[in-house]
């Protein structure tokens, strides 16, 4: 990958990485848990802000409009992420002290939530997007930061979805034609002194 920004202007996105979404992988999160915590150790070692993106709401969900197909199922019970324990980023890849975390209200990064502040105040300019699921917050914040014209990278192993073919499909046809997408090792061997 052709470095466009230094490392100070670089930041790590670790995007819905939350208990509540790790334990719906099933067999597959602990593969995903050790990408991301290999991206995490890439970032800090190479000074590199690590900003952790949850989804959570109030205790009754009244930010999700009954307009909202996928967010007004919470209100059925089906994902609880009305509680400090549902927001909680999973144990296994827990934020550090100099880390930064964002609640969103919504699919991308973006909505609802603070990230576009932070981001200019620390003058970030190159986003490199982790997180659940690939079809979710990675498109959806993927879309967004092209329009916002960040520079962009996916971390393929570091992204996951319920469904294999469609994360195939984003991480092999669609995002590389607004992102450059690597793998864990090869964005670590980018990032060597």
């Amino acid at each position: 990958m052709e470095q466009n920004n230094s490392n100070q202007n670089a930041a790590l996105l670790v995007m819905d990485v939350q208990c509540a979404t790790v334990n719906r992988l099933n067999e597959d999160a602990d593969s995903f848990i050790r990408s991301v915590t290999k991206a995490i150790q890439t970032a800090h070692g190479n000074k590199i802000q690590v900003i952790y993106v949850v989804v959570g709401f109030r205790k009754g969900y009244p930010e999700a409009s009954s307009n909202n197909k996928s967010f007004s199922a919470l209100k059925n019970g089906f994902v609880n992420f009305d509680t400090e324990e549902a927001t909680r980023v999973h144990a296994s890849v827990f934020p550090q002290l100099d880390d930064i975390v964002i609640t969103k209200k919504r699919v991308s990064a973006f909505t609802g939530s603070d990230l576009e502040v932070v981001l200019r105040s620390l003058e970030i300019k190159h986003l490199v997007l982790s997180g659940l699921a690939t079809s979710g917050v990675v498109l959806s914040t993927l879309r967004e930061a092209a329009d916002k014209d960040y520079a962009i990278t996916v971390l393929s192993d570091c992204c996951a979805d319920m469904d294999e073919e469609v994360h195939r499909v984003l991480t092999t046809k669609v995002f590389p034609r607004q992102a450059a997408v690597m793998t864990s090792d090869e964005w670590d061997a980018t990032n060597l002194s």
